[in-house]
């Protein structure tokens, strides 16, 4: 019969002291987040961003400068080194962005939405790819590569539109694959690099660059157009892009172990938190799992209605800025449900939501052209349905846990 026994108490104290010693080793202590080396990861890939989306935004504003819809000739893809005196009555009233010497293309409003749509195309192709190959070859030559392949067809665009609007269209068609890729890829960085309960931070910051690129090209973009003219918008940001592109080739590695400049205390800390989400190579994507998982489904379809963009100023710029909280949300969400795999999932979650962009644009014009007086009411009721309905299947079917398909399967020989 087994007796239960008691321990002594300097046993007790013994035991309590071996306790508190592992705890230190399982727990671990918390690294300073200023001027920490995966912070400055966080904040390369925030100017990343900033020069990714930046490039994607600018052609709606040079659009303006680049298309002549006054000129009386109807030409496919005529251009022009400047207007004649007649199209204005007087020289001296023409536009000032024509004293810029710019080319001014003859589009009609069909091939304008068709240049506009091209770099949606592209999103919907390599966004779940590049997250699986960021996983696998690694973030650094992924998003590198993409960066510096949108950041040179960025320059060649003014160059392309010269050539014909076919050139122009497949530019930005492989235009719109690199920035994709740069966007989906970059997720993989934080399944080494974040820590589990800093992941929304670092995700946050890194993130919040599409917001002030989309910002700061809507704010220069016209005046680079009036002064030295629209060519020079795709040259800056273009050679912004290639500054990034060289920054993050030298400071961007893709774990801690090889990064050169970082404390010993923060490495240590990094990988004992990841300890738990060490991925076997080994291990395949379970597919028929992840196509059953409520909760992937939850967080497609919550950032597929984030993307899909009240008649009062004030109520859209409030839900603009309230939008930008799905950064730290639904966005990085695979992280905490499928970390292992979280690099092609996040990838995939954002390529479906890349059909949002190209979906709106067509619907839009469909219910403009049938009530043209009351159609941006219409427009704007199916936007808000659609983002409701998303809110309500992510609040039901969303989780935070780890799903059991996600997780590490050990297997046994006999």
């Amino acid at each position: 019969m087994a007796t239960k026994t008691e321990l002594s108490p300097t046993a007790r104290e013994s035991k309590n002291a071996q306790d508190m010693q592992v705890d230190e080793v399982l727990i671990p202590r918390k690294v300073p987040s200023l001027c920490s080396a995966r912070y400055g990861i966080a904040l390369v890939l925030h100017f990343c961003n900033f020069t990714t989306i930046a490039q994607n935004v600018i052609m709606n504003i040079t659009m303006v400068a680049m298309v002549n819809s006054t000129s009386p000739q109807s030409q496919f893809n005529g251009s022009s080194e400047g207007l004649p005196v007649d199209s204005f009555g007087d020289l001296n009233k023409a536009p000032k962005s024509l004293s810029a010497k710019a080319p001014v293309y003859d589009w009609s409003p069909q091939i304008q939405g068709i240049i506009f749509g091209a770099v949606g195309y592209g999103g919907i192709l390599t966004m779940a790819p590049s997250g699986y190959l960021a996983g696998r070859v690694g973030t650094k030559r992924v998003v590198g590569i993409s960066l510096f392949a949108t950041s040179f067809l960025t320059l060649c665009i003014p160059l392309a539109a010269d050539f014909g609007i076919v050139f122009l269209i497949v530019t930005r068609i492989v235009q719109g694959l690199s920035q994709c890729s740069v966007i989906g890829g970059q997720f993989a960085i934080w399944e080494k690099w974040g820590p589990p309960h800093e992941r929304s931070r670092l995700c946050s910051i890194a993130l919040s660059g599409m917001l002030l690129g989309c910002f700061s090209a809507i704010l220069i973009g016209g005046f680079i157009s009036e002064t030295l003219g629209w060519p020079f918008v795709f040259y800056i940001f273009g050679g912004v892009g290639c500054v990034c592109c060289l920054l993050w080739f030298i400071v961007i590695y893709d774990d801690p172990t090889s990064y050169p400049w970082i404390s010993t205390s923060e490495k240590e800390y990094i990988t004992s938190s990841l300890k738990q989400q060490v991925r076997s190579s080994q291990q395949p994507l379970p597919i028929k799992a992840v196509l059953r998982s409520l909760p992937i489904w939850s967080i497609c379809l919550g950032c597929f209605s984030h993307q899909c963009y009240i008649t009062a100023t004030a109520l859209l710029t409030l839900s603009c800025a309230l939008s930008t909280l799905c950064q730290s949300g639904i966005y990085i969400n695979v992280l905490d449900i499928a970390p292992r795999h979280s690099s092609f999932l996040m990838g995939a979650s954002r390529g479906f939501s890349s059909m949002a962009p190209v979906i709106v644009p067509t619907v839009s014009g469909f219910l403009l052209s049938q009530d043209p007086e009351f159609g941006w009411r219409n427009v704007f009721f199916l936007l808000f349905a659609i983002n409701l309905s998303g809110l309500i299947f992510y609040l039901i079917f969303g989780e935070a846990d780890v799903q059991d398909w996600a997780k590490e399967r050990k297997l046994t020989r006999l």
